[in-house]
């Protein structure tokens, strides 16, 4: 089931603090970038991020799911209405998350 436009702008808002937030639309799913490096996606209307261990430190309990057949796993935001836990999350995350070479 692909991912709807409601919910990922309803994501994008809820990031709408940090600078640097895109995303790239991908067979009806959505990547999610922050100052051009990837850190998770809208799959099956999910916000998953990749689980690096600032993800994990923040999400202690987090559930690994898979985004779609054959991906590696990665974390399910379920705090998706705590702004400032979002924010945090992101950019705490971005210096662990790997870069394109």
């Amino acid at each position: 089931m692909p991912s709807s436009k409601d919910y990922l702008a309803f994501i994008l808002d809820q990031l709408s603090d940090l600078d640097g937030i895109s995303f790239r639309a991908m067979m009806g799913e959505y990547i999610l970038y922050y100052r051009g490096t990837v850190f998770g996606g809208i799959y099956d209307d999910r916000f998953l991020v990749k689980p690096v261990p600032a993800a994990g430190k923040l999400m202690p309990d987090a559930q690994l799911e898979i985004p779609y057949d054959g991906a590696k796993e990665m974390l399910l935001v379920d705090d998706v209405d705590d702004r400032e836990f979002l924010k945090k999350l992101i950019v705490s995350m971005w210096e662990e998350l790997p870069r394109k070479k």
